[in-house]
């Protein structure tokens, strides 16, 4: 009978290790994906504040990427973060 538990503890144990394994897998998978995600967020926040540059104005880039007003105004707020953020690391690393 002891084996038997034995057997039955290590068969739930390694069962357990196989879930969190596994659970620990898709948490790593999920982070990467989120960092892409941000990354290409970025990149296109720059786009959107190029493009109403070159369009003039809010409304008529809207028109030209087929985008709201809401999603371009979204999309600059998050350019215009990102350069402050990117001016304030350089005034720290700068002022060292």
């Amino acid at each position: 009978m002891t084996v038997q538990n034995i057997d039955k503890t290590a068969s739930r144990k390694q069962r357990l290790q196989e879930k969190q394994r596994r659970q620990l897998a898709v948490v790593d998978t999920v982070d990467k994906a989120e960092i892409k995600v941000r990354k290409a967020e970025a990149e296109l926040a720059v786009a959107v504040a190029e493009a109403v540059q070159v369009f003039g104005d809010e409304q008529s880039a809207s028109e030209g990427l087929d985008m709201s007003v809401e999603t371009i105004r979204h999309f600059l707020g998050m350019a215009e973060k990102e350069a402050a953020d990117a001016d304030k690391e350089a005034e720290t690393s700068g002022g060292s």
